[in-house]
């Protein structure tokens, strides 16, 4: 086969194992990695494909395992950025510091009927930051699998054969990792524009009372790639009072990330990374600050 070819019977996959390797890695800068060598051995590899399984399925073979050979090589943690102030005491580290968002312009890519009749996930659910960076805490196999069965919706046995493990051992990683799915993460709900609008107002005129009075008792505040996390709202306002991008004006322009609602950061026209909120029964969840917007 030559490459246009090639080309052409793997284009309607591409932005999907894009994704695939998105929520195996929780970077795209990563995935974008991941997928170019996915393709790369696809083609090396496409005069012995004997198609026992469906092309796509093929592809999602070779990309889940590239991805698990990644995730268990080297660390994954990456240098802490050094502040440009004197931060207040962080409430803890966080783990997932190579998390970055995803574009939503990617996400309008993925065919509809990408998921199986399994699946157990709806797009968004699938691709908030809570359930991605609760992907990364867990063991290699066990976010494959999960994704494989419960965001994909392939059947246990394609499970577990895509996995290169028996039907037991799936079902084992699987019950696993849905248990560690369920207690990572505030439980995400779409988000009222009315409230996102009042949280861009009140951030872009630096009204502490009004933006904290839209904060759940709970929230938190993150900002990969530094590990710093401040929960609850005493501890945001503290982290927002230091910082110098709450002294000056801060310029937020909506954008989309991850499905949920998202601002580029500007400081006069300089970009100063984007803000992706999480909302949970009409109030903010989480604040999460990428000090870099990552790739586009």
């Amino acid at each position: 086969m030559d490459d246009h070819a090639f080309a052409a019977v793997v284009e309607p996959h591409r932005r999907e194992l894009l994704l695939h390797c998105y929520r195996m890695l929780g970077s795209l800068t990563d995935a974008e990695d991941a997928l170019q060598e996915t393709l790369l051995a696809a083609w090396r590899g496409m005069d012995g494909f004997e198609g026992r399984s469906s092309l796509r399925t093929w592809l999602y073979r070779i990309a889940t395992t590239r991805c698990l050979n990644v995730r268990r090589g080297a660390s994954r943690r990456v240098p802490a950025p050094v502040p440009p102030f004197e931060p207040p005491a962080p409430t803890r580290l966080g783990e997932v510091t190579w998390l970055q968002p995803y574009p939503d312009a990617l996400l309008d890519g993925v065919p509809d009927d990408a998921p199986g009749p399994d699946a157990r996930y709806e797009m968004r659910e699938a691709v908030s930051l809570a359930f991605i960076a609760a992907l990364q805490r867990m063991p290699p196999r066990q976010a494959a699998t999960l994704i494989l069965r419960d965001v994909l919706g392939y059947p246990t046995e394609e499970t577990a054969d895509l996995l290169g493990v028996t039907a037991t051992a799936a079902k084992g990683l699987l019950q696993r990792a849905r248990t560690a799915a369920g207690d990572d993460g505030p439980a995400a709900t779409p988000a009222d524009q009315d409230l996102v609008d009042r949280f861009a107002h009140a951030f872009s005129v630096r009204d502490m009372p009004a933006l904290l009075a839209l904060l759940t008792d709970d929230a938190w505040l993150a900002m990969p790639p530094a590990p710093h996390e401040y929960h609850g709202p005493e501890a945001i306002a503290g982290f927002l009072a230091a910082s110098p991008t709450w002294r000056y004006t801060l310029r937020l322009e909506p954008a989309g990330a991850n499905r949920q609602p998202a601002f580029a950061c500007f400081l006069d026209d300089a970009p100063a990374g984007l803000l992706v909120l999480t909302a949970r029964d009409d109030r903010i969840a989480a604040l999460t600050r990428f000090l870099e917007p990552g790739p586009r």
